[in-house]
Order: C-alpha cells, then sequence, then structure tokens
C-alpha cells in the first residue's frame, strides 16, 4: 500500500534542514597544543578586527591631530600652485612637471597617514597573536567554493556569537552618538556664532571638534574591543574543540600505536634477557637494592676508562640478574642507596656518573679482597 505522494519540495526542505544540524556534536575535548600550533601555522589565530580598527583610528587621528596643520598648509601650497601652472602651463604639451608635482603633493598629504595606520595595523595583529608570518591563507582552497549555508546561517543569525555581534554593533553605535552629542552639546553656543567668524577660523574650529569626538570615539572602542578579543578567543577555542575519538587519533599518531608499543617493549625484554645471560656471567659485581633493583657492573681497565653498567633491571628483572649472578659465581653486593641511583642515572652501556666513582671503587676493592677470580682478574691486568 502506497503511502501520500511526496511533496516536490520535500527533499529540498529536508536538505535545508540538515543545514543546521549541529557540528560540534561529541566534540568535548579541549583543543590539544598541536591543534593549536596546527591553525597558527595555518594562519587561523584568535582576534578581535575591533581592536585593530580601534588601534588603528586612535593612532591615525593623532597623527591627523599632530601634523594636521601641516596637511593643511601643503593642501594650500598645492592649490595654490595648480592655479597658478592653469595659465602658465600647457598641460597637452608639459604634462610631465605637472605630474611629478602632483605625485608629490600626494605622498605629502597621504604617506604620513597611510604610513601610520599600516603600522597600527601591524602592531594590532602582533599584540593579539605575536609575530605570524604565514602565506598558507593566500594559496587558492577550492572547498572555500563551496557555499555551506547551514554553516553562514547558524553562524551569523543563529548562535552566541551572531547576538554578540549584533549587541557589540548597537552598543558601538549608541557610544558613538553618545560622544558626539555630548561634545557638540558643549560646543552648541560658539557654534551659533560661527556665521561671524572667517571661513578659516570655522574651518580650525569644527576640525578640532571633529578631531576630539573622533578620538574620544575611538579611545572607546579601543576599550570595548578588549571583551571582544576576550569572546574571540573563547569561541575560537570552541570551534576547535576535538572529540574523543581525534585526540586519541592523535596520541596514537605521536605515540605510537599501543599495540605495537606493547610489541616493541616485549621485543626489547627479549633482548635485554638475551644480553643478560652474556652480561651478567662477566660482570665484577652486582649492586642490588636487595629485592627491587639490580645493576650488574664491568670494570675491564683494557677496553674501558670506567666501570661500566652492563645489565640493570627491576623487579622480574633484577631476580633474573640476581640468579644469573649466582650461577656464575659473580659477587652480589647489597646498597640500597647506590642501586636506586644508578638505576635512575644510568642506561646499559653506560659508563658509572662521576658522582659515584668513590662508591663503586670501594665495592670493587671489597669483591676484589673476597673473590678470588676478580683478583686474578685485576692481577692479570696490573702486570
Amino acid at each position: 500500500m502506497k503511502g501520500p505522494p511526496r511533496a516536490p519540495f520535500d527533499d529540498i526542505l529536508a536538505i535545508h534542514l540538515q543545514w543546521f544540524a549541529p557540528e560540534d556534536e561529541g566534540k568535548t575535548e579541549e583543543p590539544t597544543e598541536y591543534r593549536l600550533k596546527k591553525e597558527r601555522e595555518e594562519g587561523r589565530v584568535p582576534k578581535s578586527p575591533d581592536l585593530v580598527a580601534a588601534i588603528g583610528l586612535l593612532l591615525a587621528s593623532v597623527a591627523l591631530a599632530i601634523i594636521g596643520p601641516w596637511m593643511v598648509y601643503n593642501l594650500r601650497e598645492m592649490l595654490r600652485w595648480f592655479l597658478e601652472a592653469s595659465i602658465e602651463i600647457d598641460p597637452t604639451t608639459e604634462a610631465g612637471p605637472v605630474a611629478a608635482r602632483f605625485f608629490s603633493y600626494f605622498a605629502r598629504l597621504v604617506l604620513p597617514i597611510a604610513s601610520v595606520s599600516m603600522i597600527a595595523g601591524v602592531f594590532g595583529n602582533v599584540l593579539q597573536s605575536g609575530f605570524l608570518f604565514t602565506t598558507k591563507p593566500l594559496k587558492p582552497d577550492f572547498k572555500k567554493i563551496v557555499p555551506k549555508f547551514g554553516q553562514y546561517f547558524k553562524r551569523t543569525l543563529l548562535s552566541g556569537e551572531a547576538l554578540f555581534n549584533l549587541a557589540k554593533s548597537i552598543f558601538k553605535i549608541l557610544v558613538i552618538g553618545v560622544v558626539a552629542f555630548i561634545n557638540i552639546r558643549g560646543e552648541l553656543p560658539r557654534l551659533t556664532r560661527l556665521f561671524s567668524s572667517t571661513v578659516w577660523n570655522s574651518s580650525v574650529y569644527l576640525a578640532g571638534v571633529v578631531i576630539r569626538i573622533i578620538i574620544e570615539a575611538a579611545i572607546l572602542m579601543l576599550a570595548l574591543a578588549i571583551p571582544d578579543y576576550i569572546f574571540q578567543r573563547i569561541q575560537f577555542k570552541k570551534r576547535l574543540k576535538m572529540t574523543k575519538q581525534e585526540v586519541k587519533e592523535e596520541r596514537k599518531m605521536f605515540e605510537g600505536d599501543p599495540m605495537v608499543k606493547g610489541r616493541l617493549k616485549d621485543r626489547m625484554r627479549d633482548i635485554m634477557s638475551r644480553n643478560m645471560a652474556v652480561n651478567v656471567p662477566k660482570a665484577d659485581v652486582v649492586v642490588t637494592n636487595p629485592t627491587h633493583f639490580a645493576i650488574a657492573v664491568e670494570f675491564d681497565p683494557m677496553t674501558m676508562a670506567v666501570p661500566t653498567v652492563t645489565a640493570k633491571g627491576a623487579d622480574e628483572m633484577a631476580f633474573r640478574i640476581r640468579s644469573l649472578a649466582k650461577e656464575a659465581g659473580v659477587p652480589i653486593v647489597e646498597n640500597r642507596p647506590l642501586a636506586r641511583a644508578l638505576y635512575a642515572e644510568a642506561d646499559v652501556g653506560d659508563a658509572i656518573p662521576e658522582a659515584y666513582y668513590e662508591a663503586i671503587s670501594k665495592i670493587l676493592a671489597h669483591v676484589a679482597r673476597i673473590d678470588r677470580r676478580v683478583a686474578e682478574k685485576y692481577a692479570a691486568m696490573g702486570r
């Protein structure tokens, strides 16, 4: 029995609903250091555009207030020169000097503010994320061409970030409006008297009021950008959250598969056991804890500059070393501090650390007195 016919747009609507499926489902783990480092290498770091804009606006407006008179002087000189040149120079035949003078004035008027704005932009970004230079964001990525409507609508309309940005924009408009209103209201009596002033004095006065409003608004925008920067850092880490499986895969990548590590550990244990069977009988002494640690030490002045650790082990491995030493007749000396220290600081094949030369020399001298095999070995070396 067939069900009711499907509407022609049912499939499209179903796909559209999938756009809004949560992408961070199951992402409960904080991003790892490797994930953060990788994002930084890709040029993706937490930063607030409002902070960069506020710093740029503040420094540029301060620079404009400082060099404003000089810029007005250059502008006046430029107008005078071009007005004089318009009746003295034929631009169709003498375009070179006109163009050169134009670019000269243009550079003097634009470059100071442009340079300050560029420095402010660099400073604002370095202040937030440190010095970072990468060309990876410039590489073409065709994945970005594919429209992700769900992510876009969710991020711009249906997320906490969208509500925060909306509230931030409304608040900035209110702040700028209030700053402008307070300044204009305070200057209103003088503004009403400008009709009796000269054009130059009126222009200078209005420029001063405008610059003051811009600087005050920029300072307030800078203060408002700090919470925005904190919010952007929180959102950045939230977007980078990982699932437990992702953390596990990353740990495998760095630390190796636990099963493979287990096999390698077993293999190393077998190799050490086989080497023990050869090295322990040749040792001059075995220093023990007496039950937890055992370290076999050999000293051959013909091939070794100092006594050397030829085998070591803890617990079951220590028991195996003691058993081999007993079978081979190697002296076993109990010295708890020395056994612990040698186990922690010296690997198989390493020379005894210099701090323990005196303790080892006393033990070897004692062994030479009580063990004829070692005594004969040292006596033969002496001859």
